[in-house]
């Protein structure tokens, strides 16, 4: 979503907000009934008319790809503002988890929609960790400097080892973000982990 440019009125960030609005409604949309799901029942989500969402979105694939970019732009935000507000860097690793494994579990139906366009696809997956990876690395950092979390973790591994637990999130039965909060658990230091290795 481009920022406004300077200079342009009010509107202009109040159509942005709009726009931030539809795209949670079809996400929110594609998560509950699939990427297939009709557009009028994401207007409706939305509070907004069909034609609202063509305009904007002239096709599915271009709207598949703005609630990717959206998402992975709200969970940068996120990273940002939970390092910045909280005492423990670690607590706010774990809400960013959280974050992500719902990122996740939204892309894995999203993946489904882009394979048709596999440049398209490849576009996203570069822009997704580009945009990622230097959050997760802040965060980790910031956890490992404050002592809590041993040194030396790498954001690509912790990326990796969420997004294979979020495989199979569509099992009422399973779990993934607490299956995440585990993992991240296993992080901390333990007095003994010298003993350990």
């Amino acid at each position: 979503m481009a920022e406004a440019e300077p200079g342009q009125p009010k509107k202009r960030a109040d159509a942005r907000r709009n726009e931030a609005t539809l795209l949670d409604a079809a996400a929110t949309a594609f998560v509950d009934s699939g990427v297939e799901v009709p557009v009028r029942e994401i207007a409706r989500r939305a509070g907004v008319g069909v034609g609202t969402i063509y305009r904007h979105f002239p096709t599915r694939g271009d709207l598949v790809v703005a609630v990717f970019r959206h998402q992975v732009d709200a969970c940068v935000l996120a990273g940002q503002e939970l390092l910045a507000g909280r005492e423990s860097p670690h607590a706010a690793l774990v809400l960013w988890i959280d974050r992500f494994v719902d990122f996740l579990v939204t892309k894995h139906g999203l993946a489904e929609a882009m394979q048709s366009d596999s440049a398209g696809f490849e576009n996203l997956h570069s822009y997704f960790l580009d945009r990622l990876v230097p959050v997760c690395d802040s965060l980790l950092e910031a956890a490992a400097d404050s002592g809590e979390i041993a040194p030396g973790q790498a954001a690509i591994e912790l990326m990796r080892a969420v997004g294979n637990l979020c495989i199979g999130a569509a099992d009422p039965r399973y779990d993934p973000r607490k299956m995440a909060r585990v993992l991240v658990a296993g992080l901390r230091i333990a007095p003994d982990v010298e003993a350990i290795g």
